[in-house]
């Protein structure tokens, strides 16, 4: 099978899994925000930033070192070197997050109460610290796989992974209840734990079937502190690109609360907010990102071996069209939550909130989806330093509009911070990559139709709506209704662009970003 094939294959699988995945995590989200409330869901946001800086320690930047490796060992039909990598990477990041977990749990009081600000946060710590190892583990075999272009083992153990987490969460609400117990964010951690053990458990037994399958023999890992020292020499400056991003993202995290009770509210006032923002607003935002995302894992290997190869033509090609798709799906985006904002907060969470928000973030939605396409494309090339510089502009800017803007403008003061860092970093990464690897951007397929497209659906759906009206219809299936019939128009307006048409293919005359 070629290369594209598999590219592209690939991409399917995960797209699909991660798809299924995000729509279980939407209602997931649903479901904790009509039995929690915003404030527990905020408080269980808080503490993701925390157990996302202890797993970028532990396993982020040895998964992507893993990955290049086994893709390069595997091109060289040298399977034996790279389970010796996969084995190696696997061990020593264990070790680590076993270290980490211990700091963790021992360590939650004076995280909860001193960092984060909220003592109610101890005891969802204590219980993430037992997900940590699990994660790590499940983190460095997904990595054997993506080296592979094999995204199904992956992704069937993510789409394991959510289900069970959402079903543990169900039984453990209904324990509660019969109880006589307040369900709390403590249910949705107990639920992310057992989540990581299936997913764990599955990557084990199947790794193991494979190791089995190709014979092969731990005792022939004589040299362990080789293959250890090339990943480290690899994942050093993704992993210090993670933490750091962690460390700023906790601090932003930390600081939005008491920033949001310096603009004029109240504590329970504030975590509610950011409940409503990050727990039940940012999802619906990143939901279309499960396409780019899956884009983004699998472009990395791949563009890292053209690189090794010298086709350079091959590389811009790939990057011109990866920016016509992303803004294919921003700009498709940017309309569905400007024009069906308010309805999606009130159908869906019974929250003006959320709309207002969705409608100020759908701006955002073209240069988010760009962002972690064009990351991983630098990342593929080598480009970790520079990765990791944009990141540190971008994050800074959000943190200097929380500390600033928020206690002025409250909630909006931070929704502009995220886009003008977002708009920044798209920017960087674009000029980069153009100054490396020159490619074509053509201005009216890739940018004016898919705007015309999406103002002609939208026009089209107003049109939908006074029919409707009459019909008394759910409001959910008016949203539903009305959301799928814009999809229908924009794509059959840009059906010529769109992937695997000629005209997506030809990259047409150049123009400079």
């Amino acid at each position: 099978m070629s290369r594209k094939k598999t590219l592209l294959i690939g991409t399917f699988i995960l797209t699909l899994t991660g798809m299924i995945s995000r729509i279980i995590g939407f209602f997931y989200r649903i479901f904790l925000s009509h039995t929690i409330g915003a404030e527990q869901l905020g408080i269980f946001q808080l503490v993701s930033p925390v157990y996302s800086m202890a797993l970028s320690i532990c396993s982020a930047g040895i998964q992507t070192s893993l990955s290049r490796y086994i893709a390069a060992k595997t091109a060289e039909k040298d399977k034996t070197s790279a389970l010796h990598f996969l084995v190696t990477g696997t061990v020593f990041s264990f070790a680590l997050s076993m270290l980490a977990a211990l700091i963790l749990y021992f360590f939650a009081v004076p995280l909860g109460e001193g960092f984060l600000g909220e003592p109610r946060t101890v005891p969802l710590l204590q219980v993430l610290a037992f997900s940590l190892p699990l994660s790590v583990i499940h983190s460095c075999i997904a990595g054997w796989y993506y080296g592979q272009n094999k995204t199904g083992i992956p992704s069937l153990s993510q789409l394991l992974e959510q289900t069970v987490r959402v079903l543990a969460s169900y039984v453990i609400y209904m324990i509660f209840l019969s109880e006589g117990r307040t369900p709390s964010a403590l249910l949705a951690v107990l639920g992310t734990l057992a989540g990581d053990l299936v997913s764990c458990l599955f990557s084990l037994i199947v790794i193991r079937m494979e190791t089995s399958r190709l014979s092969y023999r731990l005792r022939t890992l004589i040299h362990p502190g080789h293959f250890l020292k090339l990943l480290l020499l690899m994942s050093y400056p993704l992993m210090a690109n993670r933490v750091c991003m962690s460390l700023l993202h906790s601090l932003e995290t930390v600081l939005i609360p008491g920033r949001l009770e310096a603009s004029g509210m109240n504590a329970p006032e504030a975590l509610s907010l950011y409940g409503i923002l990050t727990g039940m607003t940012m999802p619906l935002i990143f939901f279309p990102s499960t396409i780019t995302n899956s884009v983004s894992v699998m472009l990395m290997p791949d563009v890292a071996r053209n690189q090794a190869s010298g086709n350079r033509a091959s590389i811009a090609h790939t990057i011109s069209r990866t920016i016509r798709f992303c803004l294919f799906l921003g700009i498709f985006s940017l309309g569905l939550f400007f024009f069906f904002g308010d309805s999606m907060g009130t159908v869906l969470f019974q929250s003006t909130e959320v709309g207002v928000f969705l409608r100020i973030l759908s701006f955002l939605c073209p240069f988010l989806y760009l962002d972690a396409t064009l990351a991983s494309i630098l990342t593929g090339l080598g480009c970790t330093r520079l990765v990791f510089l944009q990141n540190i502009a971008g994050h800074s800017i959000r943190i200097a509009f929380v500390w600033f803007a928020v206690p002025l403008q409250g909630i909006k003061g931070y929704l502009t911070g995220i886009l003008v860092s977002e708009i920044l970093t798209t920017f960087l990464r674009l000029t980069a990559l153009y100054r490396k690897i020159p490619f074509t951007f053509r201005a009216v397929p890739d940018l004016l139709l898919p705007a015309g497209a999406m103002a002609a659906a939208a026009g089209c759906t107003l049109l939908l709506s006074h029919f409707l009206a009459p019909l008394s219809l759910p409001p959910l299936i008016s949203l539903f209704l009305e959301a799928g019939t814009a999809a229908g128009i924009y794509l059959i307006l840009l059906g010529p662009l769109l992937p695997g048409t000629p005209s997506f293919r030809s990259p047409g005359s150049s123009t400079r970003p």
